[in-house]
């Protein structure tokens, strides 16, 4: 199998169902930046995190493939392969997931300044590829059938990576606070 096909060298891409598009279409950036936040989420499961955390954010790289099939399929064209990308149960599964961990957490009162050790700052660096993958989502939804549940599903998933942020924070450092001052 040859990796490089030559077939995107004129600046086009193929959707799922054959139709060419300019590599910058909204529905490549909305999928290519659901790609970059299940890449940094890689990293995220190998770093300092709890290995049941680790666990769901695996449950959640399977999801956003499944996402990521949606948004790149042309409906025009052909069916998506999964026609509920994101059942109820998986907004379930994770609003379940920001309370446990919100359980844990000091009360918040400030802003948090991202960072304080690795694992909080990748969480913060997914939160906000994501954030930037809802709102190209947005934009697709307002030309494209898409689910809306995807949007649902990003809007909870950034919230569960800022508490999952504070969680992993607040093992061994000091969360960061915004100092209004500076």
């Amino acid at each position: 199998m040859k990796i490089y096909t030559k077939t995107g060298d004129n600046g086009t891409s193929c959707l799922i169902g054959g139709t060419s598009v300019p590599k910058d279409d909204i529905r490549l950036e909305a999928y290519g930046s659901i790609d970059e936040l299940n890449s940094f989420l890689g990293l995220l499961a190998v770093e300092q995190i709890e290995s049941y955390d680790a666990a769901f954010v695996r449950v959640i790289n399977h999801q956003l493939f499944k996402i990521g099939s949606f948004l790149a399929t042309d409906q025009s064209v052909t069916s998506p392969k999964f026609s509920n990308p994101v059942s109820e149960d998986m907004l379930r599964s994770i609003e379940e997931e920001i309370d446990k961990i919100v359980t844990v957490l000091p009360e918040l009162h400030q802003f948090v300044i991202p960072g304080g050790n690795k694992a909080s700052a990748v969480c913060h660096i997914c939160r906000s590829i994501c954030r930037r993958a809802e709102r190209q989502v947005v934009k697709v939804s307002r030309m494209y059938n898409t689910d809306e549940n995807i949007l649902i599903f990003l809007n909870r998933l950034s919230d569960y990576l800022f508490v999952l942020g504070r969680k992993a924070c607040i093992k061994d450092s000091d969360e960061i606070f915004w100092d209004q001052s500076k």
